[in-house]
């Protein structure tokens, strides 16, 4: 019996992430840069929600969208500037009614999703979330960004993942990783140190997108990214400015969009995590490693693509 060769990681840099860049035609429009659908935020938790949808723009998605159980809608119509709002049917205050809202979700026009930022945990936000990521009668589900809240529910759910039919980037931190695995009945002791051990982390990763059929991005230093044919990619940033609440939903922000322009999930996964990590270190080279807010990555992330697409650094 022949043996699995396992490919080393992809080791990103500029080249390889500058590969991935998706093309931006000079006739483009809004719709041609893909339309991104946001469901995040709550009452308790509204930056999360502003700062995706803030992050999609700002790595080209054409147009956002944030939808909202209808009694926040107004809270975030007045935050959200350059993206629209859409809101979510509710049983009760903040509590979404899950096949109202999914049957609105479904009838709005999008390319990609973002799911979990900021969610307010319910039941009633679990059965959204499973409906959304399910068998679609119509077709594919549309490709989706699921991170926090949206992970803390499929942890929730025994074989969640054999539910889910729709492309996903997960992108949990070690602590939701671990609690992911544990659904699925796995020791997590057996993973060895996630934290500070690169092959653990890459083997780990490898693991669970394999068993998930699912992209993977284990986040921390040297984010890893796994694709379930058991290709995997690490980032080179060690960025301890970056350990700041809300850096993540920048990032699922970033994925999102690059999703919603057309790439791939490892492609997306990829390029959204290298340019999270540049925007990073720009930032941390003005102001140290601490002190970092998550809306300082925003604006760098443009500065991040137009260097690597021009080939320059600095």
């Amino acid at each position: 019996m022949t043996s699995r060769v396992v490919p080393a990681p992809i080791q990103l840099d500029d080249a390889a992430a500058a590969a991935l860049l998706p093309p931006r035609s000079l006739r483009g429009h809004k719709g041609t840069f893909g339309k991104l659908l946001v469901i995040a935020g709550s009452v308790d938790y509204a930056g999360a929600a502003l700062l995706v949808c803030t992050a999609a723009g700002r790595a080209g998605a054409g147009l956002v969208t944030l939808a909202t159980p209808e009694s926040l809608q107004p809270l975030f119509a007045a935050k959200v500037v350059e993206a629209t709002t859409l809101s979510l049917p509710e049983d009760d205050v903040e509590e979404v009614d899950p096949e109202e809202a999914l049957a609105r979700i479904l009838d709005h026009d999008h390319d990609a999703l973002v799911v979990g930022p900021g969610l307010r945990p319910s039941l009633s936000m679990t059965e959204l979330i499973r409906g959304l990521l399910g068998p679609d009668e119509d077709g594919e589900p549309s490709p989706a960004v699921l991170d926090a809240e949206a992970l803390r529910s499929l942890a929730t759910v025994d074989n969640w993942a054999a539910d889910v039919a729709a492309r996903c980037v997960l992108t949990p931190h070690v602590g939701e990783f671990l609690r992911l695995r544990a659904a699925d009945g796995h020791d997590p002791d057996k993973h060895g140190d996630l934290v500070f051990d690169d092959d653990c982390r890459v083997t780990a990763a490898r693991e669970a997108a394999r068993e998930w059929g699912q992209v993977v991005v284990l986040k921390g230093a040297r984010t890893v990214i796994a694709d379930p044919d058991g290709r995997a990619a690490v980032s080179p940033f060690e960025n301890p400015a970056l350990a700041s609440a809300g850096t993540g939903d920048v990032l699922a922000g970033t994925i999102g969009a690059l999703l919603a322009q057309g790439l791939g999930t490892f492609e997306a996964a990829q390029l959204g995590v290298y340019l999270h990590g540049m925007a990073g270190e720009a930032v941390r080279a003005r102001i140290g490693d601490s002190g970092l807010l998550a809306s300082d990555l925003t604006i760098e992330l443009p500065l991040a693509r137009k260097r690597l697409a021009d080939g320059t650094r600095g």
